[in-house]
């Protein structure tokens, strides 16, 4: 019996320690967040992406794309595509939006990349992160952007897949989307 219970506290003891240190290292590479951080002078100082703040593709005929995911999925498509609309998860308050847009496969807004999509994720501070990739030898393609409803930025990956960082001002491109969001 005495063995028994010794093996248990040991297993119990064991565990919180793993679980402990599990905690402990997951809370010093993210600070509590699933996002990784920026690092300057070994100083966590910002999130990089915080989410996808788009989806992009090339296809034949965008209208009738749009036309069949309307009729077929329940889009609430305009000129554009369409938005859905969620709430942050840092702050339930703060509306989010993630854009969804079909584009002719005629297009030159993906270039240099030759893929069919671009996907565009939501960043925070975009001049820094930019600063950031430029060290780290990540292909930029443009400069910033600047917009009422966020700056832009888009860069290439190790595959030649041309990626757009938006760093959004919501509330403003709520305004900007009419509020025609999902």
């Amino acid at each position: 019996m005495t063995k028994n219970i010794l093996v248990l506290i040991a297993f119990t003891v064991s565990f919180g320690a793993g679980f402990i240190f599990h905690k402990w290292m997951v809370n010093d590479k993210c600070d509590n967040t699933t996002h990784a951080k920026v690092t300057v002078n070994n100083k966590k100082i910002m999130k990089r992406v915080t989410g996808i703040g788009g989806i992009f593709f090339k296809c034949k005929n965008p209208n009738a794309i749009k036309d069949w995911y309307k009729k077929h999925l329940g889009f609430d498509t305009d000129q554009y595509g369409t938005n859905f609309q969620w709430y942050q998860a840092d702050d339930s308050t703060k509306k989010g939006f993630t854009q969804w847009s079909p584009f002719s496969e005629k297009t030159k807004y993906f270039e240099p990349s030759t893929k069919e999509f671009m996907i565009n994720y939501r960043v925070e501070n975009l001049e820094l992160l930019a600063e950031a990739l430029k060290k780290e030898g990540v292909q930029i393609v443009d400069e910033i952007e600047t917009y009422d409803y966020g700056k832009f930025l888009h860069i290439m990956d190790v595959e030649g897949n041309k990626i757009e960082l938006w760093e959004p001002i919501d509330v403003e491109y709520d305004k900007v989307t009419d509020g025609i969001t999902k």
